[in-house]
């Protein structure tokens, strides 16, 4: 009986982290090309693609209030050109991949709609929850059909995401807080996630190093985004992935609900509550609910710190392959902890961000009205577009998750329990330097 061969590996540029910066670029460059060739009047600028792109409105009591059908249907044939291309580039035969994509974007949009509906919009129960856990049923009660499979690109849409992501973090805003947001944003980050990967190994003895270092990660630094990116750098599984993002979702909107009131009936200052908030809360736009809920000052500060905080992604993910290669896995036979083997677990994608956020960056302290150009490109084109991918991704995580694969990454509690102590340093840690340098 023969063999079949060996599958060798795919060429560099079809690899999903460089087929993400390939694509969030070249969604970047049209929006922005969108903007400066037909989007300013003499009263305003626009962006022209905002006529295409759609996504779920606020409604209360008819979901079908939520979706404008036309604007949402060409939504739709964006995002399957947008990642039909790279599909057929890599050799998934289109006839498979188009209806497979479409049932994952209903489901995507589904999530979206829902956490557009008024009452769990005030609670900021975000879609990235609904579309996990839509995925998670799915998955566990007929399962996820094998004709789905084509479409559930992960990685791709998540790390197209987040070279999307780039052109929101920009350096400017590094600058409106100056030192002191620094000092909350990146000494409290590093102390926190290095002492609760230590906790976890020394005092919970967690088996999985690979789960025990995304959950810190994902609760130390920036939550899902940050999560992705360690996870990505140390190989771990879809399932530990999974569970470290459920936990951080679920302590988020926690947070949310219990820090405002606390910092207000504390007298708390406005700006150190702000970067109390921005330091701790994983989610960006928990904590610009939370921070608005205490007031503009506050809202101002939090969203400041978060994405000053946002920046560290690339570095602990480079940190994170560096340390994986040169001594976790340093006695495995299949590893040589060298230079090219930390560049190959390195996430590329990474570099789309940093570039994005270096680019626009500079667009907006050049050009004659650059931030209304950039907001124009932003807001009204690629964050749109950045929503339904996160929301594929999280329902394509969802679709290859089960919760018997989960259960035993949960056996006595240890993740939650992680999470929760490595949180309480966090909460401790941050709130005492944001006294420090805003008191």
């Amino acid at each position: 009986m023969n063999e079949s061969p060996p599958k060798s590996d795919p060429p560099w540029w079809a690899t999903e982290d460089w087929l993400a910066v390939g694509l969030g670029s070249t969604l970047l460059i049209a929006s922005f090309a969108a903007v400066m060739l037909y989007g300013q009047s003499s009263q305003e600028i626009a962006n022209p693609l905002a006529a295409w792109l759609a996504k779920p409105q606020t409604w209360l009591h008819d979901p079908f209030a939520a979706f404008s059908w036309e604007p949402l249907t060409k939504t739709l044939v964006i995002c399957l050109v947008v990642f039909g291309i790279p599909a057929i580039a890599i050799g998934i035969r289109l006839r498979r991949f188009a209806p497979a994509f479409v049932a994952v974007f209903l489901l995507a949009g589904l999530a979206l709609a829902l956490s557009t509906q008024a009452t769990i919009k005030f609670y900021n129960l975000e879609y990235a929850l609904w579309a996990l856990l839509i995925g998670l049923a799915v998955s566990n009660t007929v399962g996820a059909p094998e004709w789905l499979r084509p479409s559930m690109k992960t990685e791709l849409y998540i790390k197209t995401g987040l070279v999307l992501l780039g052109a929101k973090v920009l350096f400017n805003e590094l600058l409106e807080l100056g030192p002191r947001g620094l000092a909350v944003a990146w000494v409290v980050t590093p102390i926190v996630l290095v002492t609760t990967y230590w906790f976890g190994q020394r005092v919970l003895r967690i088996e999985s190093k690979t789960l025990n270092i995304v959950v810190s990660a994902d609760m130390a630094v920036c939550g899902v985004s940050a999560a992705i990116a360690t996870a990505a750098a140390c190989r771990a599984k879809k399932e530990e992935l999974s569970l470290a993002i459920g936990i951080s979702m679920a302590f988020t909107v926690l947070m949310m609900m219990v820090m405002p009131p606390i910092i207000r009936a504390s007298g708390m200052d406005e700006l150190v509550g702000g970067a109390w908030i921005g330091g701790t809360i994983d989610s960006t736009g928990a904590v610009v609910a939370a921070g608005e809920m205490v007031g503009p000052e506050a809202g101002k500060a939090a969203i400041t710190i978060k994405m000053i905080q946002n920046i560290l992604i690339g570095v602990v993910a480079f940190g994170v392959a560096i340390y994986w290669v040169r001594f976790v896995e340093r006695g495995t036979s299949d590893v040589k902890p060298d230079a090219w083997e930390i560049w190959r677990r390195f996430p590329k994608f990474v570099i789309g961000f940093l570039l994005a956020s270096a680019v626009f960056s500079i667009l907006v302290a050049t050009l004659p009205k650059g931030q209304q150009i950039v907001d124009a490109t932003v807001k009204g084109g690629t964050e749109i577009l950045r929503d339904w991918f996160f929301s594929l991704a999280f329902v394509s995580i969802g679709l290859e998750s089960n919760f018997r694969e989960l259960a035993k990454y949960l056996r006595g509690g240890k993740p939650v329990i992680l999470y929760a102590c490595g949180q309480s340093l966090n909460l401790t840690l941050t709130l005492l330097m944001a006294w420090l340098v805003f008191g």
